[in-house]
């Protein structure tokens, strides 16, 4: 596809779109946060152009980014010396776990706040995101399992989010949800190990499910590649605070470990 003759969306003082972490870690597990980030690139957020249009109290709600998302899969990152990669902007400008063509993949609506910025867009600056955004998150996770496989590796993929405690006046009772599509190796045995911490209420596919768009980041990398993987969905005011980030972090690198790395240290 031929670029179009528009300015570029990130300028290049702006951080970068995708951050890679621990890219040299020993563990066979990659962890990625689709949704880490709820910033806005400045190109889209000039006052005299209308702005983007969303206020800041919707920036810091879960339209924007997966709160608390980015410092779990950090930990995680660092206690499995494992490598991480991290999407750098808000899903309100492009969410990176959905299909371009897909239609919510640049929301003019979210949780009903409307998104001026994303209205009527032309293919041009849809384009523009994409490229900004799409394509250097995607393609880092593609180099990423290239240059594992080249080594000799085959990474599970841990996917990281969270999601709201309510949902369109709708409370959600599950602690952690587990989404998973037709590969079960980490998915079952991770529920059984969360069931069994005696205090949590696990989501099989819950609030949203492994089988469909919600799950395009796993999709594309873990599932054509035949890689072992899964996403988690963490209720967000568990881990609001420095404390509940702690606490899931100690959790899931404990119930993990077992199954991702079985006798490994």
């Amino acid at each position: 596809m031929t670029a179009p003759a528009v300015a570029p969306l990130l300028a290049p003082d702006e951080p970068p779109a995708v951050t890679v972490l621990n890219a040299a870690g020993s563990a066979p597990i990659l962890f990625l946060c689709d949704h880490a980030s709820a910033r806005v690139p400045r190109s889209l957020d000039q006052p005299e152009t209308g702005g983007f249009g969303v206020s800041p109290e919707d920036r810091q709600r879960h339209i924007a980014y997966d709160i608390g998302a980015a410092a779990v899969t950090r930990l995680l990152s660092d206690r499995f010396e494992a490598p991480a990669i991290l999407s750098g902007y808000s899903r309100l400008v492009l969410d990176l776990n959905r299909a371009l063509e897909d239609g919510t993949s640049i929301p003019p609506v979210s949780d009903g706040t409307k998104i001026p910025a994303n209205q009527h867009l032309s293919a041009d600056a849809r384009w523009v995101r994409a490229a900004a955004l799409y394509y250097p998150y995607h393609n880092a996770i593609i180099e990423m399992l290239d240059g594992l496989k080249a080594r000799g590796t085959s990474p599970a993929i841990i996917s990281l989010h969270s999601c709201t405690p309510v949902l369109a006046g709708v409370k959600r009772p599950w602690h952690i949800g587990v989404l998973w599509n037709e590969d079960g190796r980490i998915a079952l045995p991770l529920m059984r190990a969360l069931e069994a911490e005696g205090n949590l209420i696990v989501g099989d596919n819950q609030p949203y499910s492994g089988r469909d768009h919600d799950s395009h980041t796993i999709h594309r990398h873990a599932e054509a590649r035949g890689l072992p993987h899964v996403l988690l969905e963490i209720r967000q005011d568990l881990i609001s605070d420095d404390a509940g980030i702690t606490a899931w972090a100690d959790r899931l690198t404990r119930v993990l470990r077992p199954i991702v790395l079985g006798g490994q240290p």
